[in-house]
């Protein structure tokens, strides 16, 4: 980030930056969390499972009718548990 601003012709030091990062984060991580995502009423649950840092991980996701993701977890256990997991996450997510 501290090239970037440079490239544009600003000198700001990387502990500026931290300290913005540390303000601001917060707050935009709240705003998108207030915001509701626009699906569908109707979606469609995916597992696949994939290798993250050497080790198996299962994919759950849930994707409405278009093909938009609704949710998604990461889980290293495939198991009834994880299944309620995502959809209780999707549905909060949502508001659906």
């Amino acid at each position: 980030m501290e090239e970037l601003m440079q490239e544009r012709g600003y000198e700001v030091d990387h502990s500026t930056i931290q300290r913005w990062v540390s303000h601001y984060a917060p707050r935009i991580e709240q705003a998108f969390r207030n915001t509701k995502n626009r699906t569908g009423l109707r979606w469609r649950m995916d597992e696949t499972y994939l290798r993250v840092k050497g080790r198996w991980k299962y994919l759950y996701r849930a994707v409405d009718k278009q093909g938009n993701t609704v949710d998604l977890l990461l889980t290293a256990k495939r198991d009834k548990k994880a299944a309620r997991r995502i959809l209780n996450k999707a549905i909060g997510s949502t508001g659906k």
